[in-house]
């Protein structure tokens, strides 16, 4: 089931009557990267997943996105939907957006499991990085720049073997508004550091991360779960910062044993 709320495009599957897991999904994808966990899951759990603003069918208004402005449109989905205590489930930007809306309001989650994700801000270079990126978005069109950042993203098993997959990811987020994935870049760069926070999440927490993952490397994930209370860390083998799509059926028996313990 679709649903609108602020303008912010929700998928819908499972019963209301369960316990809720809100996806969130990275930069510059749509909800559909958690295809393969709603299957698994919608059965036993409420399942939301939302296309965050700016990407995918969701609105991008002025694209003028700062990581706050993320983090309350996450609180306007739990206010508007009547969540009690939702499970976080966040890759890449959503943990960015995680991490902080934990900073925010921890008390109104249960649990959180972050998938190839960092607490840290951008330092000079990644800041630079950002900046460079929407100057070659402004100077190319959004496709080179989205072939080459999601290029980055996969291992070379995944994209040797499901080339066509793939393909079709690239095409998804080059036909978004570029205003949006701007904007997405410009909340990226600007966002504040929540790694002194870490040691303050106390809900039951889960990292994965893909053992290939160049972009949020295994040790700054394994790190973190050091830092956070109750904690653990999950490394995923044969996938890079995809870890969710490379390698689903590994990613979906972490979840699944963690959700138990919950």
């Amino acid at each position: 089931m679709k649903k609108t709320v602020d303008g912010l495009s929700l998928f819908i599957e499972g019963n209301s009557k369960n316990r809720t897991i809100v996806f969130i999904h990275g930069f510059p994808f749509n909800h559909s990267a958690w295809q393969a966990q709603i299957e698994m899951f919608s059965a036993d759990y409420y399942c939301i997943a939302y296309d965050i603003r700016g990407l995918g069918d969701s609105v991008v208004g002025d694209g003028q996105f700062t990581m706050e402005s993320f983090v309350d449109d996450l609180s306007t989905i739990i206010d508007k939907m009547s969540l009690d205590k939702p499970i976080l489930c966040a890759h890449s930007m959503g943990g960015y957006i995680s991490l902080r809306a934990l900073q925010r309001m921890q008390e109104r989650f249960l649990a959180v499991i972050l998938l190839d994700t960092v607490s840290g801000a951008d330092n000079n270079e990644g800041k630079l990085k950002r900046a460079a990126a929407i100057k070659k978005i402004n100077s190319e069109g959004l496709t080179p720049f989205v072939k080459d950042f999601i290029t980055l993203c996969y291992g070379e098993l995944y994209k040797r073997e499901h080339l066509e997959d793939f393909q079709k990811r690239i095409d998804l987020s080059a036909s978004y508004n570029p205003l949006g994935v701007k904007g997405c870049l410009l909340a990226m760069l600007s966002r504040n550091d929540t790694t002194q926070y870490l040691s303050s999440i106390t809900i039951p927490s889960l990292l994965i991360c893909g053992e290939e993952d160049a972009l949020t490397p295994p040790s700054a994930m394994k790190e973190m779960s050091q830092e956070m209370k109750n904690s653990e860390f999950v490394l995923i083998k044969n996938s890079a910062h995809m870890s969710a799509i490379e390698n689903p059926v590994d990613v979906n028996s972490a979840i699944k044993s963690f959700l138990e313990k919950v």
